[in-house]
């Protein structure tokens, strides 16, 4: 049998990783052990209800720390050294806000990676249970009930979705990632979609399963999501290799239009008002992302979340 270890970046974690522990050691199909990558130990040394959580967990399933600090943590390059610490058959990468809905989100996973043609397969995302209507509906719209496999035959129909593939829940073939050399290091954002579109461009399928359930979504305010975006929009600029002749923005809107249409059979037309109050704050940051390298450094330094990726 695959044995599978699971990777989690982790940085202030709170009740909901506590959780995420705790579903893990209920899984059907046990990870091997769990690689912790942790930014900041002077944090992780206040956190004792975790470090509690992690001590029970060690009865069952392995749990190993690993500490960087601030300045060397990479979206990429943090997630690729916790892989390298492991020798598992398959890598199970998660954030610490991600808590499986039920027992059966790693065997879920597993069996669709018995396809040796699937590079990656990532998991549905669900919004939390106190979540409002527009974050519920973004999901949905995100990660729908229907399972689905992308391949390069795919681009022309899907464009950007093809490459769409997101490392809150993704469960990569090591065997695969060593032989594409991983995830890109010193990114901004995006080395799951970066590490997916050169995996379909190699000729490897992405397989979203909609059964691989977990909550995970915020409550950001206009402002974080522009800087969210602005982000995103730097991560394009960065790799035209990738992102350059795969137009995203059609995908906003229809994602706009989709749950405008949605809001309207509710007669929720205030929530459509706000709705498109959010995507222009989206569609800014993202434009001035994809235009960084025109804006003055001081603007830059406000205008993203990740400001290490910059010194």
């Amino acid at each position: 049998m695959a044995s599978i270890a699971v990777v989690i970046p982790t940085y202030k974690p709170g009740k909901k990783f506590i959780s995420l522990l705790e579903a893990l050691g209920r899984q059907t199909v046990c990870p091997e052990e769990i690689v912790l990558m942790n930014t900041e130990q002077s944090i992780w040394d206040q956190s004792p209800d975790v470090r509690e959580a992690v001590a029970g967990l060690n009865d069952r399933i392995p749990v190993r720390v690993y500490h960087v600090t601030r300045e060397e943590f990479d979206h990429g390059a943090t997630r690729d050294l916790g892989i390298t610490h492991t020798h598992a058959d398959f890598c199970l990468c998660m954030t610490d806000d991600a808590v499986p809905c039920d027992s059966y989100l790693v065997e879920h996973l597993a069996q669709a990676m018995e396809d040796p043609t699937v590079a990656v397969a990532y998991g549905r995302q669900l919004a939390n249970p106190d979540s409002g209507i527009l974050e519920r509906y973004t999901r949905e719209f995100n990660y729908p009930e229907q399972s689905c496999r992308k391949e390069l035959r795919d681009l022309d129909r899907l464009g950007i979705k093809t490459y769409f593939c997101s490392n809150v829940c993704a469960m990569y073939r090591r065997a695969t990632y060593d032989a594409l050399g991983g995830f890109i290091h010193k990114t901004i954002f995006n080395e799951d979609m970066i590490y997916a579109a050169a995996a379909v461009q190699a000729g490897y399928a992405i397989q979203y399963v909609a059964n691989a359930r977990v909550y995970h979504s915020h409550r950001y305010s206009c402002p974080m999501q522009m800087h969210r975006n602005f982000d995103l929009g730097v991560s394009q600029a960065d790799h035209p290799e990738v992102f350059a002749g795969v137009p995203s923005e059609g995908e906003g809107m229809k994602m706009v239009k989709t749950i405008s249409k949605r809001l309207a059979g509710k007669h929720q037309y205030g929530r459509i008002c706000y709705l498109c109050v959010q995507s222009a704050w989206k569609l800014l940051g993202f434009r001035l992302g994809r235009g960084y390298r025109h804006l003055p450094k001081w603007l830059i330094r406000r205008l993203t979340l990740n400001h290490a990726y910059w010194k």
